[in-house]
């Protein structure tokens, strides 16, 4: 699972195989079948490796009373678990390709309605929060499409003007916007500024609701 996670975090999912992650420990890769029964399997134990560093991460927070800042308190957890994908960029793509979740995962979670609970939430406006911040709560952002390798360079202007006519104002958009901090970004519009910006906008729109429906 250690060697399967290194390969990712230098080369990228794709480099991951049985094959490859037996090179790497000096074994034959029918080996590894004795461990995990296959690649899926990796995956689920490599995402296990994640969570539990999503779980440290949070554990050792020193963020505010969700009592009396819930915001604070919740923010806090999202931008310590983006610390921890971004050492893990490959992660967020197959988190969201898993069939089972994973326990520490769950656990995760857990401690994010606890907060809700503790900041003045009922059970019903958690929930609809739950799926209001979807995965920035966990420290990404999904993607509304991925342009692949489009995205860079000369081809990203190329494609552009080819589809100027198509979409004018996506396109009028995009020739304005620029993310241009690889480092904290986990895709192609997922950069530290637009993460903050998306979660920000979340909490404070869930802050009215919860203040609504505080009964006196």
């Amino acid at each position: 699972m250690r060697a399967a996670v290194d390969v990712a975090d230098a080369e990228g999912i794709a480099a991951v195989s049985m094959r490859r992650i037996g090179q790497e420990l000096g074994v034959e890769a029918m080996s590894l079948y004795n461990h995990v029964a296959g690649k899926e399997a990796l995956l689920d134990a490599m995402v296990e490796q994640v969570a539990t560093e999503l779980v440290a991460a949070v554990a050792s927070l020193d963020s505010p009373d969700p009592a009396t800042d819930w915001r604070g308190a919740l923010r806090a957890r999202a931008l310590a678990a983006r610390e921890v994908l971004l050492r893990h960029r490959w992660a967020p793509g197959v988190l969201e390709t898993r069939t089972t979740m994973n326990l520490d995962i769950v656990r995760y979670y857990d401690g994010v309605v606890g907060i809700l609970r503790a900041g003045g939430f009922s059970h019903d406006l958690a929930h609809h929060s739950l799926h209001a911040l979807g995965s920035r709560v966990i420290g990404f952002s999904q993607e509304l499409f991925d342009p692949g390798d489009a995205a860079s360079g000369d081809a990203s202007e190329e494609m552009l003007a080819a589809m100027a006519t198509q979409i004018p104002h996506l396109v009028e958009m995009l020739a304005e916007v620029a993310h241009d901090d690889p480092g904290s970004t986990l895709g192609w519009c997922d950069d530290q500024t637009e993460f903050e910006f998306g979660i920000d906008v979340v909490l404070d729109g869930l802050e009215r609701r919860r203040a609504s429906t505080v009964v006196p």
